[in-house]
């Protein structure tokens, strides 16, 4: 006899979100987690406000901006799209209150090991306690606890370190949001020359308050904190802006080309440690709220069978999460970043340039994994005939994985047809 039906490990956005899904289609769930469930979160969640809006939760943005710009090779991008930022405090008790609704049980524990049966696997833990549920779903993050993926290599990181308080002038605009500011003139030639470019994510926050952080896009192996913080304090002295207040630090660090898990492994994964991290963007809270429902819909239905394995529960999981079409676009979308990771800060300036110019629907759309296949081939397509041709003579080349993931793609869609 089962405790659970599933047995949810994590209590971070991805936990909490699928716990509260899976109970609200009347599955009997428990959570396990290594923190309190109702411990703070303590990453910063932004994201375009229409994204919200589209599922009925934009009342949970703490704060939002008109007025969103980026800084490319060709000055200033008027992106004509609100952003915000999430209230983590808010949304965490919305989801709590959710699973509570809905019965789910948590315990505060490590797990520490997995055993699979037939109809069911057992969870052990660090006090001794063994969980039995039909299906276990690792929501544990990036490392996850039980989730296998194969060995691809490096995996590239994206970072970030900023700083939350107040300074002797405003280093943004007031109410404006900078997606990203990749002017340089802060640096040496010689610092241009040697480093990988990075840019400026910068918020007013109201009341004299700002969130500034220094990012890299991604990297293999990362870049260093260190260099980034020294970064961002250089393109603040370049203005002649000082710290005066510092009420929060943020040290970011998230991986964008993490491989695949196995699909056909007997235990489901959901958020980071399902790999969702959109490779395009670094967004992940979107698609955990776009694509909950669908993985919920998914094992919901393979559980009502009695009869049905572990095993099988699972695959239908991870059908679910990871159906055809999406696994084509996630093989485009790191195609996509291979050739980003490859661009010199120039060229880098003229792809945002070219990408920010085609139509709206169809950059959104990319950044939020909302196209069709064939849409997001026809945004790369119009993105290639408008770029210079710096961008489009690299987006030709193929001197690293850009070749086999390719194919994966050709593959998939050639099984499809």
């Amino acid at each position: 006899m089962c405790d659970f039906d599933v047995l949810v490990i994590g209590s971070g956005p991805a936990g909490t979100l699928i716990a509260a899904s899976l109970a609200e289609r009347g599955l009997k769930v428990g959570g396990l987690t290594a923190t309190p469930v109702d411990k703070p979160w303590p990453n910063t969640y932004g994201i375009w406000e229409d994204e919200l809006t589209a599922l009925g939760l934009s009342g949970f943005l703490s704060h939002r901006w008109e007025n969103t710009v980026s800084y490319y090779a060709e000055g200033e991008v008027k992106h004509d799209r609100a952003y915000g930022l999430i209230d983590k405090i808010k949304f965490q008790r919305y989801l709590l209150d959710r699973c509570a609704a809905g019965g789910v049980s948590w315990q505060m524990a490590q797990a520490q090991g997995i055993t699979h049966q037939d109809l069911g696997s057992i969870v052990t833990t660090d006090v001794g306690v063994a969980l039995k549920a039909r299906v276990v779903v690792d929501a544990s993050g990036h490392n996850p606890v039980f989730v296998k993926r194969q060995n691809r290599g490096p995996v590239a990181y994206q970072a970030a370190y900023g700083i939350v308080g107040r300074f002797s002038a405003p280093p943004v605009q007031p109410e404006r949001f900078v997606h990203q500011d990749f002017r340089s003139d802060h640096l040496s030639d010689l610092e241009e020359a040697q480093t990988p470019p990075t840019f400026l994510y910068a918020m007013d926050l109201g009341q004299g308050v700002y969130l500034i952080e220094e990012t890299s896009l991604a990297l293999a192996p990362a870049m260093g904190l260190d260099v980034l913080e020294r970064r961002l304090h250089q393109r603040l002295k370049f203005h002649g802006i000082e710290v005066t207040e510092v009420h929060e630090v943020e040290r970011c660090l998230f991986p964008m080309t993490l491989p695949l898990p196995d699909l056909q492994q007997p235990v489901v994964a959901f958020g980071g440690a399902a790999s969702m991290v959109n490779p395009a963007s670094g967004y992940m809270m979107g698609a955990l709220l776009r694509r909950a429902p669908s993985l919920a819909d998914a094992l919901a239905s393979a559980l009502a069978d009695p009869q049905r394995s572990t095993q099988q529960i699972a695959c239908a999981g991870w059908q679910g999460l990871w159906p055809a079409d999406r696994l084509r676009k996630y093989y485009l979308y790191r195609f996509g970043l291979e050739k980003l990771m490859r661009f010199d800060e120039q060229q880098l300036k003229h792809f945002f340039d070219a990408f920010f110019s085609i139509p709206q629907d169809q950059w959104s759309g990319f950044l939020a994994d909302e196209l069709s296949t064939s849409q997001l081939v026809a945004a790369m397509v119009r993105l290639f005939m408008q770029a210079p041709n710096d961008v489009r003579w690299s987006l030709m080349q193929f001197p690293g994985q850009e070749s086999q993931l390719l194919w994966q793609f050709l593959s998939l869609q050639a099984a499809q047809a």
